[in-house]
């Protein structure tokens, strides 16, 4: 290994935190995380195999196709369940280092309802309508489950909301008029959600047991090869010695890792372990670093071309070529990504701070030599995609090419044992998602038993009174309540069954709902009370955790204005304009951003007052807004700022000689 990718990882031992206090923080901010750790030998080696066994047969059906859909649901289900009782504990005080014997019964439990779709599968079909007594019970025995098995992994929170959707199905007669519906009893309810895919075998977990779960892998093998250390050296190379560096390196490598993993609290303490106690070093504020972190993981969410898995599911649900999805979400996704990198750079501007030294950082060419080609399975799965292979063959391609080309390197390759364990973690870290899928089906099945969506819907046009702008509003806010504490996937599911359609009702195209509540419901990991994703960035920065969640939402100040403008304006979203216009807009919107960002921080040249800032604020708002009445009025307005700013600078120059 050379010296400067040497000395990159000693900078990186000495400023990150120890392995046992990543685990302590992951565990604390992100329930998916706290795992038993098995001492008893046939107990690990139990959850290795069904663990291995899992992903391969994922990987297998990839290859020939799935299952029937409801066996393949299932299957997927009933042994994510399985894992989840053998290595989540049911409570803190609960053993650490083995499962019980309440743990191994439901798990076989979890077992019979996979047994019971497979042995029963035609009896089921011809029965429809009308389930039999052993219909009842297994469903009863799912419906349970699922909402323990949610419990553990989940929390409490998702399990609260799905528990209170059965209660909204049972209860129905007896509600408010504004809600209330003709009522089922519990037979009707649990065989709805268990025997039918509208529910717990609904869209969700049908994207967990495809997409969610192959891309999940990817990122473990990915994970194993060293991936996360190429994207920190690449961004250390690239803008480590510029004004506030760490920082930006934070945004860079947190931005590539968000794009592919789904988890941006896992994110935040993977990169943030290592990027926030430099961004401190170097003059940082606490609560700053542990912000910048957070804002810059949330937003890899709506990065292209994985968008965290979520353009599949979105292409899958509109019936829209993944492509055209991750095309239209591209000037949005670097627009966020600007106005994280702005705000940091004029921060580090306004207060000196400077970047590390040129000895302490890698040389780009040293770092691409000895990991570079890890790249090679991200442009294969990019080139895949975008010729029209499905999304699951080409996942699973890209697993493979992974493990053969990381044997291009000695320090990258991997052995037989490397790819067991990559199988076992890959797997590990589907489960949260996968519950959370699981929950959601419940939540997704009601409304679609009820017609609760259509209530949600009307309620949020009655709000909105007919005007665009509060109808936004409100969807805005639905969507944040909805997505707090949740993974990105699953908050996609839930917003666009629940608050996408009051968008779509009044006019706006469903593509560009889609969009819009997406945005929103990701931005829950950084809206105080419940933003996880500042809270584990103020955890490892030691800062104050709502006081982290209200800088971090104003770093991402851009996905808080950007799904506004381009709901006025699709024309950001490349909707009904070409190449050269979407280059124009993607230029002038830029320049807003960059306002914006000057505006919020109070800092461009020299320091701002409210006058300026409030122009900034104002000349971003319009140059975002495609158009050439916009343009002109923005770059006016802007014009004046940076006037007034170079006659400050040339005072104070004159003054100081």
């Amino acid at each position: 290994m050379s010296n400067a990718i040497k000395e990159t990882e000693e900078l990186t031992e000495e400023n990150q935190l120890s392995g046992k206090e990543q685990r302590k923080l992951v565990e604390k901010y992100d329930s998916e995380s706290r795992f038993r750790n098995l001492n008893i030998p046939w107990m690990a080696r139990l959850v290795t195999l069904i663990s291995v066994g899992l992903a391969l047969f994922h990987l297998i059906t990839s290859f020939t196709g799935p299952l029937v859909t409801l066996q393949h649901r299932a299957l997927h289900t009933g042994v994510i369940l399985v894992l989840v009782f053998l290595l989540y504990p049911s409570r803190k005080n609960a053993p650490q280092q083995r499962a019980s014997i309440i743990d191994f019964l439901l798990a076989l439990l979890s077992a019979a309802t996979i047994v019971y779709i497979f042995v029963d599968y035609m009896g089921i079909v011809q029965r429809a309508g009308l389930p039999s007594k052993n219909d009842i019970i297994f469903s009863l025995l799912m419906v349970i489950l699922v909402l323990e098995g949610g419990r553990r992994v989940v929390g409490t929170g998702l399990t609260v909301l799905s528990a209170l959707f059965l209660l909204y199905a049972y209860l129905g007669p007896y509600l408010p008029r504004v809600v209330a519906h003709r009522g089922y009893d519990i037979d009707a309810i649990v065989t709805y959600l268990y025997l039918t895919t509208e529910g717990i075998f609904g869209t969700a977990i049908g994207v967990s047991a495809t997409y969610i779960f192959l891309f999940v892998l990817f990122g473990a093998f990915l994970n194993r090869t060293g991936m996360g250390q190429l994207f920190n050296d690449s961004a250390m190379a690239i803008s480590g010695h510029t004004s506030g560096g760490p920082a930006k390196v934070a945004v860079i490598s947190s931005g590539f890792l968000g794009s592919i993993n789904g988890s941006a609290i896992a994110n935040v303490v993977t990169t943030g372990s290592f990027t926030i106690p430099l961004m401190k070093r170097t003059g940082y504020s606490k609560n700053f670093s542990g912000a910048v972190e957070a804002a810059a993981s949330v937003g890899g969410q709506v990065l292209p071309p994985v968008m965290g898995a979520t353009a599949f599911i979105m292409a899958e649900t509109l019936g829209m070529p993944y492509v055209q999805i991750a095309i239209s979400a591209i000037i949005p996704g670097v627009l966020y990504y600007l106005g994280v990198i702005t705000v940091v750079h004029l921060r580090a501007k306004r207060r000196g701070l400077r970047g590390l030294s040129k000895e302490e950082l890698p040389s780009m060419r040293v770092v691409m030599k000895e990991r570079g080609h890890l790249l090679i399975p991200l442009f294969i799965l990019i080139y895949m995609l975008f010729g029209g292979y499905t999304p699951i063959y080409a996942a699973a391609w890209a697993i493979i090419s992974t493990v053969i080309i990381s044997m291009l390197r000695a320090t990258t390759r991997m052995n037989m044992k490397g790819i067991i364990k990559a199988l076992e973690e890959g797997t590990r870290s589907a489960l949260g998602v996968a519950m959370a899928c699981a929950m959601v089906g419940i939540i997704v099945g009601v409304a679609s038993l009820t017609g609760f969506g259509l209530k949600m819907t009307s309620a949020i046009l009655v709000l909105g009174n007919d005007m665009l702008f509060l109808t936004l509003f409100f969807t805005m806010l639905a969507s944040i309540i909805l997505g707090m504490g949740l993974p990105s996937i699953p908050t996609y599911i839930i917003t666009s069954s629940m608050a996408a359609p009051a968008l779509v009702q009044f006019g706006v195209e469903p593509f560009v709902s889609h969009m819009f509540v997406f945005y929103f419901g990701i931005l829950a990991n950084l809206t105080p009370p419940v933003a996880l994703a500042a809270f584990a960035g103020a955890g490892i920065a030691g800062g104050e955790p709502n006081r982290t969640g209200f800088i971090s939402l104003k770093l991402a100040a851009a996905g808080v204005l950007v799904p506004y403008i381009f709901v006025y304006s699709p024309e950001l979203l490349m909707q009904g304009t070409g190449v050269g216009g979407a280059v124009l807009i993607g230029v002038t919107a830029a320049i807003g951003i960059i306002a914006l960002g000057a505006g919020f921080e109070g800092y461009f040249l020299e320091e701002m007052n409210w006058i300026l800032r409030v122009l900034s604020v104002t000349s971003a708002i319009v140059l975002v807004i495609p158009g050439i009445v916009t343009d002109l009025i923005g770059f006016s307005l802007l014009a004046m700022v940076v006037i007034f700013q170079v006659i400050k600078r040339r005072k104070k120059v004159n003054t100081a000689t």
